[in-house]
């Protein structure tokens, strides 16, 4: 009598065959070779999108990004590429390293220290600029 095999780590294998038959580069694709694709938003069309330009009693562009860091990092921090893209975007917009420290720290309260870890990391590569966009 054989193991069964464990029925997720099948689908993972199958979903991996599926995909480097349809495309051979999707075999070694990355959630950061994605990420590299979706340059940062110049401040000003940030402001216009997300801003007042359309809505000028509303909430500006940076404090609605530094909204979404606080979100994501409730969830866990599970989305690396959105956290380090929604740093990325925030500092364009005119968040500081304390502004973005402080979302964070705020957020171990509701999500836990875990998570306000792991979010903390992934906003220091970008912070840091060590983010390792080739991988």
């Amino acid at each position: 009598m054989t193991d069964p095999k464990n029925p997720f780590e099948s689908m993972m294998a199958q979903g991996q065959e599926w995909a480097k038959a349809l495309n051979p580069g999707l075999e070694t694709f990355t959630p950061k070779g994605f990420e590299a694709m979706w340059p940062t938003m110049p401040k000003e069309v940030m402001e216009t999108f997300m801003g007042k330009t359309f809505n000028p009693d509303g909430l500006d562009a940076k404090t609605r990004l530094l909204l979404t860091l606080g979100a994501l990092t409730v969830l866990g921090a599970q989305a690396e590429a959105q956290v380090r893209m929604t740093v990325r975007h925030a500092v364009e917009a005119g968040a500081t390293k304390q502004e973005i420290a402080e979302t964070i720290a705020q957020m171990g309260v509701f999500g836990g220290v875990p998570a306000m870890t792991k979010a903390m990391e992934l906003a220091n590569e970008v912070l840091d600029g060590k983010e390792d966009k080739d991988a």
